[in-house]
């Protein structure tokens, strides 16, 4: 490195240090020229399926072309003069590309937090210390220095340099099959032609598949005898089978609701009293959310072992039932036409089947009547449906001198 240096700082003082800042010019030019057409055609051309991770690449595409043309420039350059300056540029675009590269897969992959953010400045940490110890000539030192510290397991040395290959080698290889795996998931959700419960089994299938075989790839890279790894597999076996049974009929039984396409996205459904749409689906527990806004967590086993009435199973319409009493004073057959006359007018309410208002019984006050409706939005609640139809049944009775009877009473005095 430091004949590198002193070849960079002699290049400083003649004419080829000309050459090289006007290659790396034209290439960063180009570059940036390249980047814009081409990412502004392949954006305006492509389906909407792609347009995420196109958005995505465009952030790596600069350097990575970049560090191409500057790569041609120096291998031509190189016949006639010193690249010091081109070999030390496409260090630094090498670095931004890895950096970008890193940042995509990672917003990719994981939706945005805290932590994604802490990882992608740990990672722009790492790259830019790596390029700046290659660059004053002490990463072999500190290579060496980290190769011979270490401790020994049994018959083998154990070096920290082999610990950090071994914890890069497997967030390397995790991040990749976590990377197959999205683009595969958003493949399998996008094929509408495949039922919705069966596109959540194999992307969830898909998933865990990827991830087995990332560790597998990763322990077997670092020396890692994977035969072993039977051993712990008859032991997490047993572990499933006492400790963890719940844990692993949860997940069982989120398969099996899957597949058998006994809930869906959206049903409505009445769980242990708690009456909601079905907002998500895991494989652990289902999330139902309340007309009122709240959200109830409910384990998977649940829903297998207990009674789970699903009112959207065959139709999304749900039937709404709103009792009324009329004196006996007044003409039963015109409250009656005005009840079904509200109810049909009704934005909500559905014309097929229609609105019927029905006797109830004679009570002691007046006679009981009950209008049945149906609607195919019950997920918006039947609270505001009910409260607009009492008003509008109201305002009509009074027109017509109908009326709501009130508790009576005969008291006779004796003697």
């Amino acid at each position: 490195m430091r004949e590198f240096w002193l070849e960079i700082w002699a290049d400083l003082h003649t004419e080829t240090v000309l050459w090289q800042l006007a290659i790396l010019g034209s290439s960063l030019l180009c570059a940036w020229v390249i980047n814009r057409l081409l990412i502004r055609q392949i954006m305006r051309d492509a389906p909407a399926t792609w347009k995420l991770g196109i958005g995505g690449i465009k952030h790596v595409m600069f350097p990575l072309t970049a560090l191409a043309l500057t790569a041609a420039g120096r291998l031509v350059l190189n016949h006639w003069q010193h690249t010091g300056i081109l070999k030390l540029a496409s260090t630094l675009l090498a670095a931004m590309a890895a950096i970008r590269l890193a940042a995509y897969i990672l917003r990719y992959i994981f939706a945005p937090s805290g932590w994604v953010r802490a990882t992608e400045n740990l990672i722009v940490s790492a790259v830019w210390s790596m390029v700046a110890l290659h660059l004053t000539g002490l990463l072999p030192e500190l290579v060496d220095f980290l190769d011979g510290a270490g401790f020994s397991i049994g018959h083998r040395q154990v070096s920290v340099l082999l610990i950090l290959q071994a914890l890069v080698t497997a967030a390397a290889t995790l991040v990749a099959a976590l990377w197959i795996g999205r683009l595969l998931e958003n493949k399998v959700m996008s094929a509408e032609r495949i039922d919705l419960n069966l596109r959540v089994v194999l992307t969830k299938l898909l998933r865990i598949l990827l991830i087995m075989v990332g560790v597998l790839a990763a322990l077997s890279a670092v020396g890692f005898d994977i035969t072993l790894l039977s051993v712990f597999g008859g032991a997490l076996g047993v572990g499933l089978g006492f400790g963890l049974q719940k844990i692993a009929s949860n997940y069982l039984s989120g398969f099996i609701i899957l597949l058998d396409h006994s809930l869906h996205m959206g049903d409505m459904l009445t769980v242990d009293g708690h009456y909601g749409v079905v907002h998500q689906l895991h494989g652990r527990y289902l999330v139902l959310r309340k007309l009122d806004g709240t959200e109830v967590v409910i384990p998977n086993d649940t829903l297998i072992t207990s009674t789970v009435i699903n009112h959207s199973f065959s139709d999304r319409n749900a039937r709404v039932l709103m009792p009324l009493q009329v004196s006996y004073d007044s003409p039963l057959e015109k409250a009656m036409q005005i009840v079904r006359e509200a109810a049909i007018c009704h934005p909500r309410v559905l014309r097929t089947p229609e609105p019927n208002v029905v006797v109830q019984g004679l009570g002691e006050n007046g006679i009981d009547l009950q209008l049945s409706l149906w609607v195919d939005d019950p997920e918006e609640g039947f609270s505001s449906l009910k409260s607009a139809l009492y008003l509008k049944i109201l305002e009509e009775f009074r027109v017509n001198g109908i009326a709501i009877p009130y508790p009576q009473r005969e008291v006779r005095m004796l003697g």
